[in-house]
């Protein structure tokens, strides 16, 4: 990355604000919805062997919507069960509105919640450190491998604490078939921060879960969302979301003029999208991998 270009998760804030006006315009809660309302619970059904208590943890659960829903269909596998759930959210204006909406919903008295406001590396080290022990019986891990420095060592660390039964559940972008990837794989260099693994792909993840003999299983989630603003110069919500797909900070401001028009002319392509009704529908396509124990 050029040194006149900063990564956006150094501004809390705008990041928070791209990040919100992506979700409104993807698909990409929706398709999370489906996942968790149609393939999820017998995965969840098939955790925790008859236990009283299960151990949950959430890395990288932001606001904490999609972490409700899955606890929802754990409660109709597992009516039983009390829980104990870890969120590790390095964001305090999300751990915020996560427990400001925990607060608000009704019947989560199940529930034991843990919060922890670190990145997953420091969560890791604090886990060392400390000693500690406790298995896990479900681990999700959403949209969060692009920040850390080893997203294969990462894995292999929370996989590391899950219980016999246990799984891990990440999502990321699909290296095949979203725009992401072929947006990454053209300008890695110019775009990706080297401290963190923003340009990881679910192509990298498999990769390396094949080398280590890692058995998974993988699910393909079709979704979408609508660009056009990118391409009016000025528009304050189009260059929200170019800093969203680029995660530079100010990306139409501080990029080279020639890789800004590299970006849009790449972004404008059937690699990347598609015109419907005159609106320019970039492909978000993401993947589920649900990840076994170490063996």
């Amino acid at each position: 990355m050029s040194c006149a270009m900063r990564s956006l998760v150094e501004d809390d804030d705008r990041y928070l604000k791209s990040f919100q006006l992506f979700l409104e315009r993807s698909s990409e809660h929706k398709c999370m919805q489906d996942f968790i309302h149609g393939i999820l619970p017998d995965i969840l059904a098939s955790i925790g062997e008859g236990k009283a208590n299960l151990n949950m943890m959430g890395v990288g659960s932001g606001a904490g919507e999609i972490d409700l829903e899955m606890f929802s269909q754990l409660h109709l596998k597992h009516p039983a069960v009390t829980v104990d759930n870890q969120v590790v959210e390095p964001s305090a204006q999300q751990l915020h509105l996560y427990k400001v909406l925990v607060s608000q919903k009704p019947n989560l008295d199940y529930i034991k919640f843990t919060w922890n406001k670190m990145t997953a590396t420091e969560f890791e080290k604090h886990w060392k450190e400390n000693h500690l022990t406790k298995k896990m019986d479900f681990i999700h891990m959403i949209q969060m491998l692009y920040y850390v420095k080893d997203p294969g060592a990462t894995v292999t660390f929370y996989q590391s604490l899950l219980d016999r039964n246990g799984k891990v559940i990440m999502c990321i972008m699909s290296v095949d078939e979203s725009g992401w990837g072929k947006l990454w794989r053209t300008f890695r260099t110019q775009l990706c921060n080297t401290e963190i693994s923003q340009c990881v792909t679910t192509g990298d993840i498999k990769a390396y879960l094949d080398s280590k003999t890692t058995s998974y299983q993988s699910y393909k989630l079709l979704s979408q969302m609508d660009i056009t603003e990118c391409f009016t110069e000025g528009d304050q919500r189009g260059e929200l979301l170019l800093d969203f797909l680029t995660e530079v900070l100010d990306f139409s401001a501080t990029a080279p003029p020639e890789l800004k028009r590299g970006v849009l002319d790449l972004l404008m392509t059937s690699d990347c999208s598609k015109e419907v009704d005159g609106r320019v529908i970039f492909n978000n396509t993401l993947e589920v991998l649900v990840v076994d124990p170490l063996q």
